[in-house]
């Protein structure tokens, strides 16, 4: 059975940084292509990065710049770094895979609450 479970989130000013976690079972996760998607209240859910199992990595253009994601595929892990962080970075955070190896998200974590004050 899939699970992800994501860690880091919080309150932070602006201007500050927060790491992201995302413990993935499962999987044969090395070949799965894993993103963080986010909500904001009253919005669509967008996806913030991704990263395929080459390592390449996309960003929605937001966060580029301010935004690292990462993975370790021996611990099975992803992670995003988020730097100078804004009001409207304010959204929960979810951990996405694509469960076919096809590159396309279908499976998401339950999420992870960000909270950036002004």
């Amino acid at each position: 059975q899939v699970r992800l479970v994501e860690s880091g989130g919080g309150l932070v000013q602006a201007g500050g940084s927060l790491r992201l976690s995302c413990a993935a079972s499962g999987s044969i996760f090395r070949l799965n292509t894993m993103g963080w998607y986010r909500q904001a209240p009253g919005k669509q859910r967008e996806l913030a990065a991704g990263i395929t199992s080459g390592g390449n990595t996309n960003y929605a253009d937001s966060v580029k710049g301010r935004f690292t994601i990462s993975r370790d595929n021996a611990k099975e892990m992803v992670y995003l770094q988020m730097n100078n962080l804004k009001a409207e970075d304010t959204a929960v955070y979810y951990c996405a895979m694509d469960l076919y190896y096809n590159g396309a998200f279908n499976y998401w974590g339950q999420g992870t609450q960000v909270t950036v004050s002004s």
